[in-house]
C-alpha cells in the first residue's frame, strides 16, 4: 500500500517547487532505512553530509532529530512569537533553494508558505505584477523596486521567491540574486 505523500503546512508543493524529485529507482532513506521514489533535493544544514531524506522523515521531525539538522536557518527566519512554528519550519518543512542565504518571510505573526519560484514574467501570470510595490519586501531583500521591476527573472542571476500568508493570503516577494 503506497503511502500518503505528507503535507506541510509552509511549503504546500515541495514537489512542484522541486524539494522533493522523483528518483528514476527507488532510493533508500538514510533515516528510516525505507525504499523512497520521492527524495529530498533543498538545503540541509548538519554536519552530516545527507544525501537522501524520504518527504516522511522530514515530516514527523525524525531527519531534523536524527542527523542534528535544519531544513532552513533559524537566523533567517524572520521573527515570531510562538517558538513552535519555528520549530515546525526549522525541523520538519522542506526549504528552498536561494543564490545566497534563503529567508523564510512571515506575516501575520507566522511564517508564510512557499509559493515558489518567480520572475516578472509569473508574476505577471498571476496577476500580481501590479501589485510588486505592496508585496516586495524590500526591508527583507536589498534591490530597489525599480531593479526588480526590469531584471528578475525565474532561474536567472536575479530571482524572486514568492511567499503567501497562511492567516490573511496576502503575497510577500523576497529576491536575492547570484
Amino acid at each position: 500500500m503506497e503511502r500518503e505523500f505528507p503535507k506541510f503546512r509552509y511549503h504546500p508543493d515541495p514537489i512542484g517547487t522541486g524539494a522533493f524529485e522523483k528518483a528514476d529507482e527507488a532510493k533508500v532513506c538514510e533515516c528510516c532505512g525505507k525504499e523512497t521514489e520521492y527524495y529530498y533535493h533543498s538545503p540541509f544544514y548538519s554536519i552530516d553530509t545527507v544525501e537522501c531524506l524520504c518527504p516522511w522523515c522530514i515530516a514527523d521531525g525524525s531527519a531534523a532529530k536524527k542527523f542534528d539538522g535544519e531544513f532552513q536557518d533559524a537566523y533567517s527566519c524572520e521573527e515570531i512569537d510562538d517558538g513552535s512554528k519555528l520549530d515546525e519550519l526549522i525541523h520538519r518543512t522542506p526549504g528552498y533553494q536561494g543564490w545566497q542565504q534563503e529567508v523564510w518571510l512571515a506575516h501575520c505573526n507566522d511564517y508564510c508558505a512557499f509559493v515558489g519560484y518567480v520572475g516578472m514574467e509569473e508574476l505577471e501570470k498571476m496577476g500580481l505584477a501590479e501589485s510588486l510595490e505592496d508585496i516586495y519586501r524590500k526591508d527583507a531583500a536589498m534591490f530597489d523596486i525599480d531593479v526588480i521591476r526590469e531584471n528578475m527573472e525565474n532561474e536567472s542571476g536575479l530571482q524572486g521567491y514568492l511567499f503567501r500568508c497562511l492567516h490573511c493570503g496576502k503575497y510577500q516577494l523576497y529576491a536575492d540574486c547570484d
